[in-house]
């Protein structure tokens, strides 16, 4: 990539996405599966220019799922390595609204932690378990896929 003078740019080009660790009181956590992809996700999406990382999760996860939320605490940073896409979790917890499907989820679901485990890709399940943890925010890489190994 180059700019009008034929040089490298001085700062490598990220996206910055958010997303909701929502916790219900009897402790399921809310996830949809993703209308593009059909992976089970936390709600979330990238981050508008003109919003706070907080109103980027309160706005996603409206959007992706019709329930409202009150953000509590970051509890996470992930870097997907190989697309340069960092995401900012929050944990949250339901202010009101009602889950439905909506244009970026087939289903919305609240799930236990064992369901979050078998159902779910490691990489975005380990983002609502490290939620659940009193000793976040974690940081973690992975590619995609796989979380890359701790340092």
């Amino acid at each position: 990539m180059s700019n009008s003078t034929g040089d490298k740019p001085s700062t490598p080009l990220h996206s910055v996405s958010v997303a909701g660790a929502v916790i219900r009181e009897d402790g399921r956590m809310l996830v949809i599966k993703r209308r593009d992809n059909g992976n089970w996700e936390p709600p979330g999406g990238v981050l508008e220019l003109d919003e706070t990382p907080q109103e980027g999760v309160v706005r996603e996860v409206l959007e992706e799922t019709g329930i409202r939320v009150e953000v509590e605490q970051l509890t996470g940073v992930y870097k997907n390595m190989a697309r340069g896409i960092v995401a900012l979790v929050f944990r949250c917890k339901p202010s009101g609204g009602e889950e439905h499907p909506t244009s970026e989820a087939t289903a919305v679901k609240w799930l236990t932690t064992d369901e979050i485990k078998k159902d779910m890709g490691e990489v975005y399940a380990i983002r609502l378990l490290d939620a659940l943890e009193k000793n976040s925010p974690y940081i973690r890489t992975h590619n995609g896929k796989k979380l890359a190994p701790k340092n």
